[in-house]
């Protein structure tokens, strides 16, 4: 039912896309015309036809009245097209013509909502996937505008918005850190996953994923046979979080690895790894879902 359910939403996007191509701005507009299609274009989401709208108003009457509102409406309609790299593009270069406009403030928060929702498209509501598994590098830059605007616009209509997002995406680097460090224990390099439980630790406190990178430096550190380091780590597991599910009712850790590996099942070590074979092992101890 899924399936079919995108397949029904990618002919509709299809169909709109074509129907957008249909409604080009004829070369006899005025500027007041055009900037008026293009608003009642944005009015019934035909965010592709006002692009072309927008574009063209601000090529023909670059000087115009309409032209810097145009420039604002065209990064939102980019935003709102899932066009979000020309977002991010058309955001900064109105942030760069125009540094003292009143609603640069605008232009910052879409620059960095851009960034926020870089990567998604229309099928991703319909999709559950784990975004602290992907490439970070959007996310970052997210964060990094949203800090700008607050810095500079603290009292800007969008800062409370901004702030919410932050939040969220500081969560977000947290987990993307300590899947890492799973994967660093997949592969044996103990000392990676242990530096960037550490980096957890020390930059992202007071996030979710603290309390796992504490039991990924454990685990890591007792492998190195870095025995206080080790000690010193589950020390700050316990007295933080004493309901972590690296902890047993005997107060003791509960490795999910050794130096061959993740810890094998009963089954498999009976049937010598034929059967029994689990997913991956991981420190998360995330609620999981349904």
């Amino acid at each position: 039912m899924r399936l079919i359910n995108i397949l029904l939403i990618a002919f509709l996007v299809a169909i709109s896309g074509c129907s957008s191509n249909d409604e080009k701005p004829r070369e006899d507009l005025s500027e007041q015309q055009i900037y008026s299609r293009a608003k009642e274009q944005l009015k019934n989401s035909n965010y592709s036809a006002a692009v072309s709208s927008l574009q063209l108003l601000e090529s023909r009457y670059p000087f115009g009245p309409y032209a810097e509102q145009a420039q604002l409406e065209l990064i939102y309609a980019h935003y709102k097209a899932y066009e979000t790299e020309a977002a991010v593009e058309a955001a900064s270069r109105f942030i760069r013509l125009h540094p003292s406009h009143p609603n640069v403030d605008y232009a910052y928060y879409m620059k960095g909502l851009s960034n926020f929702d870089a990567g998604k498209s229309i099928f991703d509501r319909f999709t559950s996937t784990d975004k602290t598994k992907r490439d970070p590098g959007a996310a970052r830059q997210s964060f990094s505008d949203f800090s700008v605007l607050l810095a500079r616009y603290p009292s800007s209509e969008y800062a409370p918005d901004a702030r919410a997002r932050m939040i969220y995406l500081r969560n977000l680097l947290a987990r993307y850190e300590v899947n890492v460090a799973n994967y660093y224990f997949q592969r044996q390099a103990f000392l990676a996953a242990a530096n960037r439980g550490r980096y957890v630790v020390e930059n992202f406190q007071q996030t979710p994923a603290v309390a796992d990178a504490l039991a990924v430096m454990t685990q890591a550190y007792m492998l190195l046979e870095m025995d206080q380091l080790a000690e010193d780590s589950f020390k700050v597991l316990t007295e933080n979080y004493p309901d972590s599910p690296y902890i047993d009712k005997n107060g003791e850790f509960v490795a999910l690895y050794t130096k061959k590996g993740a810890k094998p099942t009963w089954i498999s070590y009976m049937t010598f790894g034929m059967f029994g074979r689990d997913e991956p092992k991981e420190f998360d101890s995330r609620p999981k879902n349904g």
